[in-house]
């Protein structure tokens, strides 16, 4: 499928959600921002993607980008989200890209979505009239593209994409591990998009991260194919290499995950069947492991009444789960807390309510507090 959107740039976007932080602290690492930007910029990177509920990615994005270079050399694309986390009516959801341009300092956006539209939240959307407000803004310079991003069933992305029919593009989760999941549907998703003649952003190539540091089998089945290339390096070319997909995400957080993404995506090549097949051998490989999908995008924390670290713990879990190591599971468990444990749930819902990826969390507390805090 032609690319009608954008065609001067790589096919990497630099996700501002997993920014570096200054060590020991939650604080946004700006300097080493800026090195990022610079020198994605340099390598010819132009697509920039940051949220109105990513916490200090807005003010990050300001200073590292659009106060240091011309407005026509980059695409930035934002998000509002009427979910009841974001907002609470319809006038605080259409207020959010005024204070996102405010926080950004950008001028406008180029890429305008939806954010995380899907059954539990589709009302709002509808019932705060975003899909007309999109056209408005649209009219009136303050975004150039609009569509939306998409964490649901198949048979919902062809709903909507029927009903609203002049979405420009979606955005999609896809990576070779979710490709075939029953929960995520990579793939139907993708299908569905394509069918409609709709561009794809891809959202979460490397699962959170967990892709780029899989379990030793998997990573075994990469290295014995090219034992130079990142475990990265085969989940974001698997998902750049799909026809129709005009931009992969990736959330890079240091440096040195920038420079290894630019190492391949800077002259793109696309996997071949050799390569396809490897993908294949390491997808099976994974599946002999029961993780926990999360993919740390923390919309489930800034709800939570406990303030337990949701994406933190199932982290330790899952390293865990892969290495059976639980004196040392333990330890990062009480160094990863640093807060309420997962017995301190209360079952209020909230997190489950917000959690992109339908876990359930409550119960996944529960397994995590036995295994972990007897």
């Amino acid at each position: 499928m032609e690319n009608k959107l954008i065609d001067d740039c790589m096919s990497l976007g630099f996700g501002m959600m997993r920014l570096p932080r200054i060590e020991g602290s939650d604080v946004i690492d700006v300097e080493q921002t800026k090195q990022m930007v610079d020198a994605f910029i340099e390598a010819g990177g132009r697509y920039f993607d940051t949220a109105y509920v990513y916490v200090g990615s807005e003010a990050a994005t300001k200073a590292a980008l659009c106060d240091r270079y011309p407005r026509e050399q980059y695409y930035l694309a934002n998000k509002l989200n009427a979910s009841d986390f974001a907002c609470k009516s319809e006038e605080e959801a259409k207020n959010e890209i005024s204070v996102s341009l405010e926080r950004t300092g950008a001028g406008y956006f180029d890429f305008y979505l939806l954010h995380g539209i899907g059954a539990d939240n589709k009302e709002k959307f509808d019932e705060y009239g975003i899909w007309e407000y999109m056209k408005k803004l649209k009219d009136e310079g303050l975004i150039r593209h609009y569509g939306f991003s998409f964490h649901d069933t198949p048979e919902l992305l062809d709903e909507l994409l029927t009903e609203h029919p002049d979405a420009e593009f979606v955005q999609l989760q896809i990576n070779y591990s979710d490709w075939d999941d029953p929960l995520i549907a990579s793939r139907l998703c993708y299908e569905v998009a394509t069918r409609h003649g709709k561009p794809i952003i891809v959202m979460e190539p490397v699962k959170g991260g967990t892709l780029a540091d899989p379990p030793q089998k998997a990573k075994d089945v990469f290295r014995a194919a090219n034992p130079d290339a990142s475990c990265a390096s085969w989940a974001i070319r698997f998902a750049a290499s799909l026809p129709g997909v005009m931009v992969v995400l990736s959330g890079m957080s240091n440096m040195e995950q920038m420079e290894d993404n630019l190492s391949y995506m800077r002259h793109f090549q696309p996997l071949d069947e050799r390569e396809q097949q490897v993908v294949k051998e390491a997808y099976e490989a994974l599946q002999q492991f029961d993780r926990i999908g999360c993919t740390a995008c923390h919309y489930c924390t800034p709800g939570c009444p406990a303030e337990i670290h949701i994406p933190e713990i199932f982290a330790v879990m899952n390293v865990y789960k892969m290495y059976g190591d639980l004196k040392e599971a333990r330890n990062a468990y009480s160094w990863r807390t640093q807060g309420e444990k997962a017995s301190a749930c209360l079952k209020c819902g909230q997190c489950e309510d917000a959690c992109p990826q339908h876990l359930p969390v409550m119960s996944l507390l529960e397994e995590v507090a036995e295994a972990l805090e007897n």
